[in-house]
């Protein structure tokens, strides 16, 4: 019995680890070939589910991905069979049985075809997990059913996970779903990766993608595994697009910043900021590969000089040590490629550490002009610091109740509600 414990254990893992390897090369794969995303996810899960039953007995395979690849395609082939679908698409599953076993560089573990490139103005992606990512961020999708659909058909996330992210229903959820794949096959978007400028347009509406799929796991009430998903396919379009910069420095972004989550909370779980988190806790070894990419970068976009900016946190011994002048020169780049809101409003906090409360405050003001940030409960928070730096404790802690009323996520209102009782108590 306890064998039998033991080997079924073994063999959750090893199907949890071939499902991390490769589920999204399977879905791809069979989306490609059928066109069909319920059949490709349905078939896939299948193959996951047959691997729980049979692996313990069985034994796990020597190529696990090979093995699922094999029977999310049998499961292909019979339900195509059984609803007449034509003999092409037959045809191209058979392609898949043949290849399987072809050397690495040309077929992978799952099966499909690997190898390509996608750089300058040529070049031809042949990675079926590409193509799906393009697919799933396509423009003519609100953003907000593209990160739904990257959660669900890239990284396998529930329904109801996301949902609850989303803070709807999981019914509601799987009807938006199903209506961006009927938008997808309606709407004849293509099924593959676009080339040369079209590119170029598209690749920054992907890494937009992936960056608020990283923010809905990296804030206060997010769903911490996101951030996690958001790292793995940010490393995997880095594999799969390597002379693209801004993917890099995308992914360093993410690692710096993800590289304090253990010590960004006290023992009751609220909230620390970053001057009171214990960075021996942090993980080193994210920033160490974060700022190698880093180095390899030579021209800074948006990602990258945010990147940079999260590097002189990152390295900084203390927060008193942090380097506030080249944190200010990185947000004047950004604001003047990417002047956004939000961009001027941690410019205006940048300077108001790199050259006094009342510099920031003034930026700060202008930022605020036209009521851009109204409701923003960060821009009332940056108000109540500088304030609190430049002596006004009362004013500050004022502020940080306003802020705290505004707060989107119970544990930023904590956090916000602490730091106004600890200026009432500085008096």
């Amino acid at each position: 019995m306890a064998a039998s414990a033991g080997a079924a254990g073994a063999a959750a893992s090893a199907v949890e680890a071939a499902a991390a390897d490769a589920y999204v090369r399977i879905v791809a794969a069979l989306i490609r070939v059928t066109g069909d995303w319920a059949l490709a996810e349905d078939c896939a899960q299948e193959a996951l589910t047959l691997a729980l039953q049979r692996w313990p007995a069985d034994g796990v395979p020597a190529n696990p991905g090979g093995w699922l690849m094999t029977v999310a395609r049998n499961r292909a082939i019979d339900t195509l069979r059984r609803a007449s679908v034509e003999r092409r698409k037959l045809d191209e599953l058979a392609v898949l049985t043949r290849t399987a076993t072809h050397p690495a560089g040309q077929v992978d573990a799952a099966g499909e075809m690997v190898g390509g490139t996608v750089g300058g103005t040529v070049g031809e992606v042949v990675d079926d997990r590409l193509r799906l990512i393009f697919t799933c961020c396509h423009p003519a999708l609100a953003m907000e059913a593209r990160v739904a659909l990257t959660l669900r058909t890239i990284c396998a996330v529930p329904t109801a996970d996301i949902a609850r992210a989303f803070l709807v229903s999981e019914s509601t959820m799987t009807r938006r779903l199903t209506r961006a794949k009927t938008r997808i096959a309606d709407a004849g978007i293509p099924y593959r990766v676009p080339s040369g400028r079209a590119l170029t347009e598209r690749l920054p509406g992907v890494l937009a993608v992936l960056y608020l799929l990283f923010t809905r796991g990296y804030t206060a009430g997010g769903e911490p595994a996101f951030a996690a998903e958001a790292i793995r396919l940010a490393r995997l379009l880095g594999q799969l697009m390597p002379d693209r910069q801004e993917v890099s420095a995308l992914l360093a972004l993410f690692l710096l910043q993800h590289s304090r989550h253990e010590a960004r909370r006290d023992a009751d779980g609220d909230l620390l900021p970053l001057d009171q988190q214990d960075r021996s806790r942090w993980d080193h070894a994210a920033i160490t590969e974060a700022l190698g990419i880093l180095a390899t970068i030579r021209q800074d976009g948006p990602y990258a000089l945010q990147a940079r900016i999260a590097a002189c946190h990152a390295t900084a011994p203390s927060a008193a040590a942090t380097d506030w002048q080249a944190i200010a020169s990185c947000y004047d780049e950004l604001a003047r490629i990417q002047p956004t809101p939000v961009v001027e409003l941690n410019r205006a906090v940048a300077h108001g550490y790199a050259h006094g409360p009342a510099a920031g405050l003034a930026l700060l003001a202008r930022t605020r002009t036209g009521g851009r940030l109204d409701g923003y409960p960060l821009a009332v928070a940056a108000e109540a610091d500088l304030t609190a730096r430049q002596g006004d404790h009362d004013r500050a802690a004022v502020l940080f109740r306003q802020a705290a009323a505004l707060a989107r996520s119970e544990p930023e209102r904590r956090a916000l509600l602490h730091r106004a009782d600890d200026l009432s108590r500085q008096g």
